[in-house]
């Protein structure tokens, strides 16, 4: 059992990489201590969810919709970049940008960040570790994640507060491109 709960370990990391660039890059524009724990749990929420949906699918499915989905996963990473740096580009007021932090945005941030963990969730049930285990792992260390990626951002974005929505949302897009080349690749 020691060795699936490292393994569950080293998933979990790796779905924490994707919401700790995302984390990064939503920091960037600064949000406040109460919102970092809002989008934590809000990722771990969704990247939990895609887990079970993806456990369910991968009983009725196979594999083939689960590798599709990264990549659905990533190409939304890529557009929410696209239209930050497209919106820091142009005189919008504060009020018609895409919040990342709440609502709408956060809902699609969460949705991007966890299309992949569907796939994940395909072989989550053959690791060998009880399923409430294995989510909890996930959950626990993706707001950790979260909080960490916000809290860097937030640094970053004081120091480059002109252009801090031009580059969280090259940040998403790139990491975007990124991930889904590594998927491609087949590495991580």
């Amino acid at each position: 059992m020691g060795g699936a709960i490292f393994k569950i370990f080293i998933v979990a990391l790796a779905l924490a990489l994707d919401v700790f660039a995302v984390g990064v890059g939503v920091g960037v524009r600064g949000v406040r201590r109460h919102q970092k724990l809002r989008i934590g749990l809000a990722f771990a929420f969704a990247e939990v969810t895609m887990n079970v949906i993806g456990a369910g699918l991968g009983l009725l499915a196979g594999k083939l919709i689960g590798d599709f989905a990264g990549y659905i996963g990533f190409a939304a990473l890529f557009g929410l970049g696209v239209y930050m740096v497209r919106e820091s580009r142009t005189e919008l007021s504060e009020s018609s940008r895409l919040d990342l932090s709440r609502g709408h945005g956060l809902f699609l941030a969460s949705l991007a960040i966890s299309l992949d963990s569907l796939g994940i969730g395909f072989s989550i049930l053959y690791i060998g570790v009880p399923m409430p285990i294995s989510l909890v792992i996930i959950a626990v260390t993706n707001v950790a994640s979260t909080t960490l990626g916000l809290t860097l951002g937030r640094w970053l974005g004081r120091h480059a507060e002109r252009y801090a929505a031009f580059f969280g949302g090259l940040l998403l897009a790139l990491t975007g491109v990124l991930f889904a080349a590594l998927k491609a690749l087949h590495i991580g």
